[in-house]
């Protein structure tokens, strides 16, 4: 039964359900991993080049073969307005999953618009406030286990563009890491699948690499 587990970013990235060592920059996949491959799907105007640092990151880091879509528009049917403009992440990675093709193993969505969750306990109920946590935004979203996942460029702004394209790789590492069955690293802070605990700022803190812990668990 699929539970929610949330990277929560006040901001947050997140999964949703269905866990030191030292950090090792040379990790790359098994043999299997070279079949594996992942589409990356920009939405609206996601800059290419931004688009173009991302791919490279999930080559070098899993070994993935990948391939970018074209862009497309988000349909108006994620679109919600509870707080403020927003497109529902959760809808947009049901319809990714149920529409990707079966020559694709995962699927990545790229988004410049604030994208949200309805952020719950671990039982299950929405957190309270309600009124800040109904529509909680978002850095992205995946399943965990799954074959989708989304992230937002909406709320890495404010720094140069550098930061925000390590950011942007990281977080996009972070939520193809949940789609393969990780949950959160809570034995390592430099992991990137550590919870940023509500600061973007910890995403700066953590390696672009798994832990040997988490690296071992997809193994």
């Amino acid at each position: 039964m699929r539970i929610l587990l949330l990277l929560i970013i006040a901001l947050s990235t997140c999964s949703i359900d269905k866990e030191d060592s030292d950090s090792n920059s040379n990790f790359i996949f098994n043999n299997t991993s070279k079949n594996k491959i992942v589409a990356i799907q920009p939405y609206e105007k996601f800059p290419i080049e931004f688009q173009d640092s991302i791919q490279k990151a999930i080559e070098k880091y899993y070994g993935f073969k990948t391939v970018i879509y074209r862009n497309q528009k988000i349909s108006k049917y994620f679109f919600i307005n509870i707080k403020s403009p927003r497109y529902r992440a959760d809808s947009i990675i049901y319809a990714l999953k149920k529409t990707k093709a079966d020559s694709i193993d995962f699927i990545l969505a790229l988004t410049n618009v604030d994208i949200s969750y309805t952020k719950r306990d671990k039982d299950g109920y929405v957190k309270k406030p309600l009124y800040k946590y109904n529509d909680w935004g978002i850095l992205g979203l995946g399943f965990r286990p799954g074959v989708s996942c989304i992230v937002s460029s909406f709320r890495v702004k404010g720094v140069s563009k550098h930061k925000q394209i390590e950011r942007l790789q990281k977080i996009c590492l972070h939520e193809l890491g949940h789609n393969l069955g990780l949950a959160h690293c809570k034995s390592n802070k430099k992991c990137v699948m550590r919870d940023a605990a509500e600061s973007v700022k910890t995403v700066d803190l953590v390696n672009m690499t798994l832990c040997k812990k988490c690296w071992n668990k997809i193994h």
